[in-house]
Parts: structure tokens; sequence; C-alpha cells
């Protein structure tokens, strides 16, 4: 049976723990110190297998550093996708309180929240860096907390990586009548902008996806940046590797807590949590940015067609993009919050990551080669 809500308590705590980043140690805590800390007990699925890069191994870092750091008064034990169960009911299960907290991309209920694509992973959207900060100091991390209130639960952002790429596919995609009757596995907004131009999406979990595509369920398909596709196993079965990702800028996964387990938790146990978060959210993201380019890199070496698209392309997914956020938000009024929010942070940032930083092309290969 599930362990929903074991927290057992003790005493009142009689001094404040420092939490820290990365799993480094806080200020030594005195034995009687631990012996006061409450114990806390929670299953959590999570919506991906634990060893995919960014995305789901900062689940195993939290658990393992809020292990240490609690000196063992907090664990949080993950359960692989289907072990306790199916990935996209973890919302549900959260909210009822038959676990305490699941780990999962919370696109995924986009379906009954239409604004959540837009904190898990946006078409067009902000890159990670402005996304942190709108979502840590831009008024993001209250509206996602808005959201949930109604379905009695605590969102804590847990992870972030860059953008994915734009999918596998049998021939490049040169042009977006190629998308016209195409099957492919979507997610999020993107999945409605490629409908609208003809597509047909499915949603299919990642661990189901190359069987799918070996069987011919699918003609296409997206599902992350290079380095959790390459453990997927993609590139056995398909070689052109369509980018950008256009349609997820960034992603993100989430720590969605019942509100009632939370707020059962002592400030200290909070905060700590809170805290482990945050820090893997940073290990999430540098894992992913160092081994996401070294498995681009082996994917050309191997034969993979790494394509870029067309402007052309790219222009016309916009504004295809774009008509579909403005119905969306015409529809969903928590919708147009949150993305005239973003819009506005993005206006902002987006005039000092133009001025302030080194355009491109700095950046690229061919730049780097000359020096």
């Amino acid at each position: 049976m599930p362990l929903s809500r074991q927290t057992f308590r003790a005493a009142p705590l009689t001094a404040a723990v420092t939490a820290v980043m990365l799993g480094t140690a806080a200020l030594p805590m005195t034995a009687t110190q631990v012996e006061a800390q409450e114990r806390v007990r929670w299953q959590v699925p999570i919506a991906f297998p634990s060893h995919l890069v960014g995305l789901s191994t900062p689940v195993r870092y939290l658990s393992e550093s809020l292990e240490q750091t609690s000196d063992g008064n907090i664990t949080l034990r993950y359960y692989e996708p289907g072990e306790l169960i199916p990935p996209f009911e973890i919302l549900d299960a959260v909210s009822q309180g038959i676990y305490d907290a699941g780990y999962t991309w919370v696109g995924y209920d986009q379906g009954s929240i239409p604004a959540l694509p837009l904190f898990s992973g946006a078409p067009f959207g902000m890159e990670p860096p402005a996304y942190l900060a709108w979502h840590y100091f831009g008024g993001g991390a209250e509206l996602l907390e808005e959201i949930y209130a109604d379905y009695d639960v605590h969102p804590l952002l847990c992870s972030m990586i860059g953008p994915e790429a734009a999918g596998w596919f049998a021939e490049p995609l040169e042009s977006l009548e190629q998308i016209d009757g195409l099957r492919i596995r979507f997610a999020g907004i993107g999945g409605r902008v490629l409908e609208r131009l003809g597509a047909s999406v499915t949603m299919i979990p990642g661990g189901e996806l190359y069987q799918a595509m070996e069987r011919g369920v699918i003609d296409a398909t997206e599902f992350s940046a290079p380095a959790v596709d390459r453990i997927l196993g993609m590139q056995e079965i398909v070689q052109n590797y369509v980018m950008p990702g256009w349609h997820q800028t960034f992603t993100t996964a989430h720590l969605l807590v019942n509100q009632e387990s939370w707020d059962a938790l002592s400030p200290q146990s909070q905060a700590q949590i809170d805290m482990g978060c945050r820090a893997a959210t940073l290990y999430g993201y540098a894992q992913s940015e160092f081994e996401t380019p070294q498995a681009l890199r082996d994917f050309e070496a191997e034969g993979v067609n790494a394509q870029v698209l067309p402007d052309e392309v790219l222009a016309e997914l916009r504004r295809v993009t774009s008509e579909v956020q403005a119905e969306i938000a015409a529809e969903n009024a928590m919708f147009a919050r949150v993305l005239e929010s973003q819009r506005e942070f993005m206006e902002v940032h987006g005039n000092w990551h133009h001025k302030g930083h080194l355009p491109r092309s700095y950046y690229a290969p061919e730049a780097l080669a000359r020096d």
C-alpha cells in the first residue's frame, strides 16, 4: 500500500538548518538537532525513467542529497514509470493524496490545465536563463502556485534543460507541406501547431517511443535533447534529426507535492526540499549542457543528418504558433495571464540579450576554429 502522508513528527526544533546547493553539507548539526528533525518518508512516482539526462537524473540527485543533508530524516523514494501508476496519472494521484509527491513534466496535463505548457516548454519561448529569472523573480512561481491551488498541489521547479530537437523524421524537413498527413508524437502547444498544419498528433510516453517508431505506429517523433534521445536509441531507426527545438526552447520538470502533505512539514523540512529542488534544477541543466553537445557530435560522426530548419520554415511555424496561442488565450484567462507575463519579460530581457551578449556567430564552430 502507498505510504501516503507518512510524516512522523518529534519535538519542536531548537535551531534552524541552513540548506545549501549541490549536496554540500550545511552547517554542522548537533546530535540534539538531528534527533529533533521530523522524519519524512514519501513515495514519489516519476514520469520518466530515472536515467534520462537532465529530465529525470535531477530527481535521483534530489533524493540522494536530501538523504545526506537531513542525515536520513528526509527520504523521497522515487519509483520508475508504471511501477506505482502510469506516467500521465501523477497529478491526479498527488492531488487526491494517494501519494505525497510526484515528479513529472507538467505539460502532460495541458488537456485539463491549458496554461501548463507555458511552464514546461513553450514554442518560441524564453531560453533557460531568462525562464529561470522569470520563474524565481518575475512572478512565474507565484502564477504556477495559483494554478495548482485548485488541485491541492504545491509545485516546485526541480529540473531544467535547454532546447529540445524538433524531432526525428524519415526525410529531411524542407517544407511544412510535408507535415500534412504525418503521424507524429509531439508534445505541448507545438503539437497543436502541427495539427493545424495537418499532422495527426499523438502523445506517447518516452519509454514506448522506440517501439512505436520501429513498428510504424508513428512516422516521426520528438522527445527531448540529443543526450536523452541518444539514450532512447532513436538513431538506430531514423537518420534525419531536425533542429532547432522551436516547440520547446526549454524543458522543465516539477516536483508536485500534495498541499496537505506540504503544510504538515516543518519550516525546516520545507526549506530543505525547496533548496534541494533548486539545486537539482542547476544540476540537471549543467549535466544536460555537458552531455547534449557530445551526443550531437556522436550523432553526426555516426552519419545522422542533423538538419537545421530553413528560416522560412521557422517563420511560418512562428506565425502559426502565434495564431494558436491567441486562440488558447481567448478561451482561457489563466493562459492569457501567463502568456502576457512571459512576453512582457521577454521584451525586457530580449533587449538585454540582443545588446549585451555576443552574436551567436561568435560561438559557431567555424569562428572558434579561426581563433
